[in-house]
């Protein structure tokens, strides 16, 4: 058995184009030692990421009619986060079906949580081209659904930076602090990368259309890694 079937059986969804799986295995580094092939991934998981947004707030607006509007926001970020999307993943050990160079597999790509994540999404946007929304849903569902159930049981339901200031405080007796790793874009148009620090320990980093929005990605982010 190759490697795309046996991912597509680990997966039980089966590509009627198993190119568009190939595709979303291809993170950008492969296309260096390969140059006969002419895109990444980045596509599929731009496309991936928009589906996983959708599909997550039309489960959540069905799953908790109860929730307010800043509850399923919490929770919904708490799903789609990279470090929860990581752990989906290596439930079927997509690491290991990642095309990608040498030198990216040496450090660590295999395991790196934000590749991780991004060729998830991809993976979300290739089955969506393939086979259409009813097929996502379904590969949702069965990845997914797991986690939104433990993480709605957690006490998320606070805004992202108060949450996390709680778990740093109980954890480690110590306020956390943010700071701006890098701005990107013009000035109408910028992204802010903002790290979260307990002493001088960067726990994670977020990004987003404003401070406020990276700070609360960053906070959000933190709170899976240190519960």
């Amino acid at each position: 058995m190759n490697k795309i079937d046996e991912l597509q059986e680990k997966i039980t969804f089966y590509f009627k184009d198993p190119q568009k799986l190939l595709l979303a295995l291809t993170h950008r580094s492969y296309l260096n030692e390969n140059r006969q092939l002419l895109e990444s991934n980045e596509r599929y998981e731009f496309l991936g990421d928009a589906i996983l947004e959708y599909w997550s707030s039309q489960k959540l607006f069905t799953l908790f009619p109860k929730f307010d509007e800043g509850q399923m926001t919490n929770l919904r970020s708490l799903i789609v986060c990279t470090q929860n999307l990581a752990e989906v993943g290596a439930k079927f050990k997509l690491g290991d079906y990642i095309l990608l160079s040498h030198g990216e597999e040496k450090h660590g790509g295999r395991d790196n949580i934000s590749l991780l994540a991004d060729t998830f999404e991809s993976l979300i946007g290739a089955i969506h081209l393939d086979s259409g929304y009813e097929a996502v849903d379904q590969f949702l569902n069965q990845f997914l659904n797991d986690s939104i159930d433990t993480l709605s049981q957690k006490n998320i339901y606070k805004d992202p930076k108060s949450l996390f200031q709680e778990i740093a405080q109980s954890k480690r007796g110590i306020t956390p602090h943010y700071q701006i790793l890098s701005e990107s874009g013009p000035d109408h148009q910028k992204i802010f990368e903002v790290g979260v620090y307990i002493n001088e320990e960067l726990i994670a980093s977020g990004s987003g259309n404003s401070k406020q929005k990276a700070e609360e990605d960053a906070a959000t982010k933190a709170s899976q890694i240190i519960v």
